[in-house]
């Protein structure tokens, strides 16, 4: 199924998607993050956003 760009953000918010530059852009904005560190912890965590929203909080505790 093709993306709608009608809507804003992912169509499935628990998983990052670092090929479509608009996911990258929202991911960046929705967690304060440059993309090169954005696409850094994808690549060490994985997609999960859960996983790397607990990474972000971590650090920033």
């Amino acid at each position: 199924m093709a993306d709608n760009l009608k809507h804003r953000g992912p169509q499935d918010r628990s998983r990052i998607n670092v090929n479509e530059d608009w996911e990258v852009r929202w991911w960046t904005k929705e967690l304060g993050v440059s993309e090169q560190r954005l696409r850094e912890l994808v690549r060490q965590h994985g997609v999960a956003a859960s996983t790397i929203r607990e990474i972000l909080d971590k650090r920033a505790a």
